[in-house]
């Protein structure tokens, strides 16, 4: 009895040392790993990169920027269906263990014993701490941290933050290619273009099993390993009671299901319009507040808008082009022995183009030119087995001459209206332009479109292309003279005039576009007929440093320099900066700022930004109570005298009417607006508005040269803004240009500027004028002046100063 009793003193002791000595060691252990351990407090204030999303005025979805694509969800939003698929595959016991599993890790040493296969044990608590906290070596020391921080973790929150945590920040690997997902609310619009919780059991079994590995259950290039995890975790998610075993067998009968999302709808037409507001807020907010912000932008784009401004465009650009002849094949690929399909998809094709499509030729005849379209891509990036065949048409082909297409040619062609397997051919356009339509009252962009192609060139010509603008300054020049004394109806020479320069400099000697002069005429007329010789004239006498700074004012040139030549839009701008101008003409001379962006709102919906900083005087009001209703209250600089304003914006509707843009009467809507040609036709322009949109054109060569002896604004930028304004305004009213108070609108003799008798008609027009500025109801016939020139009795002085001035000649 002693001898037993002794061996289980000895046992006993043995025990009591061996549990000391390992409970030292693993205090030892515990206190050396304990030492350098992350502090898991940061996950309570943890935020996930999230993307910044960029939406259309209407909602639509233009792009998102972000290095990690995720939307973060929080636990109470997360589905059902979802949680018990990742908790199925990841960790079944995760509501039960203190942040490691004992039956994992012994269920982990079994299969891997017994099959060879490694298979981890790390709880989804665990993997929180090696994500958040930890590197993704594989040492013992990182496990033995991971496991340590894994206790603390669940110490110190609920499971539910825990899992939120982790289903947020799990890579779930790259469908669409450049596009990281992480978490499953952005892994579910990627792999299957819907939201979290319209996942099926399949779908959600699917992303379950991405954690493991995204590429070993790639869906096109593993796609039975893929079906074969999933069918797993379907299995499981019903042995764990999630779902009925008939629910399980009907899940595991369906396809993966993959269809990657189309996320931009727009992107194609909005492209040059995204990446100018991708940079506004790199700018303002900086890059990590951009790519990691979650911030949600609402432009100013009108979809429609920006679809109908970019086709006007491509069209115009496509029908100057076309007039000037066939340059050639895009390429040239060799077919022999080869399947014509594969050797088209080798050559880039512009993905911004539709409907245009790039095709290689096949041979000749049949009626035309027999092409092979280039085949379309399947989601998994591989070359589709369809194959597309067509004809070029002999009348497809009547706008290139003499073009000689041989097999290989690679080409741009357009499918025919009505025309079943018969195409057009086309060409990518050497010149190139922009168009920008902007909401005159506030400055918002409906569309903007800077080249033919974005693919193509990422240059902007709306906001980055730097050209003279030409005639379509004048109307600056002119607003500066009716500010200062002058009236529509006053009378400026048309004749020739010679600018002496400095020392040793010669002469300058302006003339109008037709080379001609045709001596005194109204204000009026010089701006309709866009004429050069008047604006110098005119220039000259209100002074241009006066110019230069009306210039500044409506935002055209920052530091114009204040020479002569700058009054016939010598200097350069944008485009952008001068459909600005002209909306503040037809705003009555509010000044306003452009914008691209309506509104910015950080990633927990707190408003950060918003372009509309007029304020709302009785819009808190809790009930109407009998007061006055909200007023808007615009608070923005005056640039120009309303008055003024109005006089301009009627002289450019006698533009539309009588002048360059006659071309525009047929839209039959009140529209004003001027042309604009540089020396030598190296820019073309148009710049108008109706009185509630106001849009800008402009065509050129990115390196400048001629477009042509007979190149105008008229005959270029016109049609594109006719095409642009006659879909854009077909609903809209008729309505008129405001009238300011204060105007008076007298009818006068269009050629003298004179007050029509009472038996005029032909020849008049109702004329816009200030108060005390109207011609007199009689005339007395002046002497002539000291030039020698006959005085014009439609004299009209612009001010007291300049009565004397030769009868009102300039």
């Amino acid at each position: 009895m002693r001898l037993i009793l002794r061996f289980f003193g000895i046992l006993f002791s043995a025990a009591a040392v061996l549990f000391v000595v390992g409970a030292a060691v693993g205090g030892y252990f515990y206190w050396k790993y304990s030492q350098d351990l992350p502090d898991h407090a940061a996950l309570s204030n943890y935020e996930p990169p999230v993307m910044t999303r960029v939406h259309a005025a209407d909602g639509s979805l233009l792009a998102e920027y972000a290095r990690e694509r995720r939307l973060y969800l929080p636990i109470q939003a997360m589905p059902k269906i979802v949680v018990a698929a990742f908790l199925s595959a990841e960790d079944k016991n995760f509501y039960k263990h203190g942040g490691i599993d004992p039956e994992g890790i012994v269920r982990a040493f079994l299969t891997n014993a017994k099959s060879g296969k490694r298979q981890g044990a790390s709880t989804i608590t665990q993997q929180v701490a090696k994500n958040f906290l930890l590197s993704s070596e594989q040492t013992y020391d990182r496990k033995i941290k991971e496991a340590l921080l894994a206790l603390r973790i669940e110490a110190a929150y609920s499971k539910d933050k825990i899992l939120e945590l982790y289903l947020n920040e799990i890579f779930l690997g790259t469908i669409v290619p450049g596009r990281n997902l992480h978490g499953v609310a952005a892994a579910a619009l990627d792999y299957f273009g819907k939201s979290v919780h319209e996942l099926t059991i399949n779908e959600a079994a699917y992303l379950a099993a991405l954690p493991k590995g995204p590429n070993n259950y790639h869906p096109y290039r593993k796609t039975q390993a893929a079906l074969d995890r999933r069918n797993e975790i379907i299995r499981l998610m019903a042995e764990n009671g999630y779902i009925t075993k008939e629910e399980a067998d009907s899940a595991k009968k369906m396809p993966l299901g993959v269809n990657p999302r189309v996320a931009f709808p727009n992107a194609a037409n909005a492209n040059y319009f995204t990446e100018e507001v991708r940079r506004e807020i790199s700018e303002r907010y900086g890059e990590k507040k951009l790519y990691e912000g979650g911030l949600s932008v609402r432009t100013t784009l009108d979809p429609k808008m920006q679809a109908w401004a970019r086709k006007a465009l491509v069209d115009g650009l496509v029908r100057y082009d076309q007039a000037h002849g066939w340059r050639g094949p895009v390429t040239k690929v060799d077919l022999t022995g080869r399947d014509w399909g594969m050797a088209a998809a080798e050559v880039p094709a512009l993905g911004d183009v539709a409907p245009w499509r790039l095709a290689v030729v096949l041979g000749n005849g049949g009626g035309g030119v027999q092409i092979g379209l280039q085949p379309k891509r399947e989601a998994s990036g591989q070359v589709g087995k369809d194959r597309e065949t067509g004809v070029i048409t002999p009348e497809g082909m009547r706008w290139a001459g003499r073009a000689n297409l041989q097999a290989g040619d690679m080409v741009y062609v357009e499918a025919m209206d009505g025309g079943r397997g018969q195409f057009r051919l086309r060409q990518k356009p050497e010149v190139s332009g922009a168009i920008v339509a902007m909401d005159p009252n506030t400055g918002r962009v409906h569309a903007m479109v800077g080249g033919f192609s974005y693919d193509e060139s990422e240059f902007n010509r709306a906001t980055q292309a730097m050209r003279q603008p030409g005639s379509s300054f004048k109307p600056i020049v002119y607003s500066a003279a009716l500010d200062n004394g002058y009236t529509p109806a006053s009378i400026i020479q048309d004749t020739p005039i010679t600018i002496e320069a400095g020392p040793g400099q010669e002469a300058w000697t302006p003339s109008n576009y037709d080379g001609k002069s045709g001596g005194p005429h109204t204000l009026r007329y010089g701006i309709e007929h866009s004429k050069n010789l008047m604006t110098v004239r005119l220039a000259k006498d209100v002074g241009m440093p006066l110019i230069a700074e009306y210039a500044r004012r409506f935002g055209v040139y920052d530091d114009m320099l204040p020479v002569l030549p700058m009054s016939l839009g010598a200097g350069e701008t944008t485009v952008m900066r001068m459909v600005t101008a002209y909306s503040m003409l037809a705003n009555g001379g509010r000044r306003i700022r452009p914008t691209l962006i309506d509104r910015i709102q950080d990633r927990i919906g707190e408003t950060i930004y918003r372009h509309d900083n007029r304020k709302c005087i009785g819009c808190d009001a809790e009930k109407w109570s009998g007061q006055d209703e909200p007023k808007l209250v615009d608070d923005s600089e005056q640039v120009l005298d309303p008055l003024t304003a109005y006089q301009m914006v009627s002289i450019m509707e006698g533009v539309v009417q009588r002048g360059t843009a006659t071309i525009l009467k047929q839209i039959g809507k009140p529209l004003a607006g001027k042309t604009g040609t540089t020396n030598d036709a190296k820019d073309a322009w148009f710049v108008g508005f109706s009185p509630d949109l106001a849009v800008g054109i402009y065509i050129g060569f990115d390196k400048p040269r001629s477009l042509g002896d007979r190149a105008t604004g008229g005959g270029l930028a016109a049609p594109i803004a006719l095409e642009f304004l006659k879909t854009a305004l077909k609903d809209k009213p008729p309505t008129p240009f405001r009238v300011p108070p204060g105007i008076k609108l007298i009818r006068i003799n269009l050629a003298s500027g004179t007050r029509a008798g009472s038996g005029e008609g032909a020849g008049t027009i109702l004329e816009a004028f200030k108060p005390g500025t109207a011609p007199p109801d009689s005339y007395s016939a002046p002497s002539s002046s000291g030039g020698g020139q006959a005085a014009a009795p439609a004299a009209v002085a612009p001010d007291p100063d300049r009565a004397a001035q030769a009868g009102g000649l300039y």
